[in-house]
């Protein structure tokens, strides 16, 4: 399994998970999420609401490339469009490693 979305896996062992829209936004609201991520198959709704819900509250956003299928069997719920990591050492994990990958694949497209 991808190293990138085991860090989501330890986040929810770790109970530093908020899975699914509606728990997102309250952790938001509450000031406890460090990250927010939305799956790449999730509906421009949701993205649109969580980056929306993020920028007011000054957290960091992403869409990342998993699909909610991928997130659902990380976190064990069905396949959620969006998720809040709540720790923020895990969330910069994410974060970075993902960036990195990402410029990786970049680079290898070249």
């Amino acid at each position: 399994m991808d190293r990138i979305l085991n860090l989501l896996g330890i986040a929810k062992k770790a109970g530093k998970l908020a899975i699914g829209s509606e728990a997102a936004a309250q952790a938001v609201q509450a000031g406890s999420a460090a990250l927010v991520i939305t799956a790449s198959d999730a509906s421009d709704g949701s993205k649109r609401r969580a980056k929306a819900n993020t920028g007011e509250n000054r957290v960091e956003y992403l869409s990342v490339p998993y699909t909610k299928f991928e997130l659902g069997n990380i976190t064990g719920r069905g396949s959620p469009g969006t998720v809040a990591i709540l720790d923020k050492g895990l969330a910069n994990s994410f974060s970075e490693k993902l960036k990195l990958a990402q410029s990786a694949k970049e680079s290898d497209a070249l």
